[in-house]
């Protein structure tokens, strides 16, 4: 989640509390900020992209791994006869 939109989820929790509620919004605000990215912190969250190029890699080594599984399954074949 980037800062835009802990800015957001900040604004609607704000937008909850009543008018009078008004001097303390701005401390709220920041302490709301201040859990959401220590508690986002703690989970240990990757992005999409990073999510993405990760996938691909697992894919790419799945691929090499099963090329050389065949391989290995061929040069076993070719020593026992």
């Amino acid at each position: 989640m980037n800062r835009l939109n802990l800015n957001q989820f900040a604004e609607q929790l704000l937008a909850l509390l009543p008018a009078s509620a008004g001097l303390a919004q701005e401390e709220l605000r920041q302490s709301i900020k201040v859990f959401m990215e220590g508690a986002l912190a703690r989970m240990n969250l990757v992005t999409r992209e990073e999510f993405d190029a990760q996938a691909a890699l697992l894919a790419r080594t799945r691929e090499k791994l099963d090329r050389l599984e065949a391989l290995v399954s061929e040069m076993e074949a070719a020593a026992s006869n």
